[in-house]
């Protein structure tokens, strides 16, 4: 790969890690790297919208800077998230200002950490807001996962969820690990009705029983 061939990791993920079923299939995701930040609180709420902009604008500093020095180019990924609580992964009956996350953003290997520092010392010299400094570099492999295209609105991902439990069990696993979603809408300019998330469900082999001793 030469300089001029433009990194798309979600066009070339696409088949594997980021497809998009209407029924719930079971993939493995590999080690990926992610521009990351985490918050607690409500989606859309004041530290969500801070951080979201905190985490395109440090993308959008470290993409350009190497475009500008003539180094690799690539595409900025779509955004994702983790969601979790500290009382468990169903958030369905969890007050939101409960809720836990990770707002992340696939990243070709060949930024550096020394990149993420420049970029957020660069948004600081221009008045950014202090949140730049919370993006980080992160590794993560989830392993196999189940996963499958949810259409509509957020509120309603459960019924796209529970078809995703049910395909696992089948599949002789369990849920293990934080819930991921990868958004490939914009909610301001897309109604909740035609928003398209891809759910992603970490998983693992569920545990065989050992019989009763004498």
């Amino acid at each position: 790969m030469t300089t001029n061939d433009k990194i798309d990791l979600f066009k070339q993920l696409k088949k594997a890690e980021y497809a998009q079923p209407k029924k719930p299939v079971l993939i493995d995701v590999a080690r990926g790297i992610y521009l990351t930040i985490d918050g607690v609180g409500p989606p859309g709420g004041d530290e969500f919208a801070a951080k979201v902009g905190a985490l395109y604008a440090m993308a959008y500093t470290i993409k350009m800077t190497r475009k500008f020095d003539g180094r690799q180019d690539y595409v900025i990924g779509k955004l994702e998230g983790q969601w979790w609580s500290d009382r468990g992964p169903d958030l369905k009956n969890i007050p939101q200002e409960e809720w836990r996350w990770k707002l992340m953003i696939r990243t070709p290997d060949i930024v550096g950490e020394g990149e993420v520092q420049e970029a957020a010392k660069a948004l600081l010299r221009k008045g950014k807001a202090p949140e730049v400094e919370q993006v980080r570099l992160e590794a993560i492999a989830e392993g196999p996962c189940v996963q499958m295209l949810h259409v509509g609105p957020y509120e309603r991902e459960w019924e796209t969820l529970s078809q995703m439990l049910a395909f696992a069990g089948e599949q002789g696993c369990e849920p293990h690990g934080r819930h991921h979603e990868i958004y490939l809408s914009d909610p301001r300019r897309v109604p909740p009705q035609r928003l398209k998330t891809i759910l992603r469900m970490p998983v693992k082999e569920i545990a065989e029983k050992n019989p009763a001793g004498p």
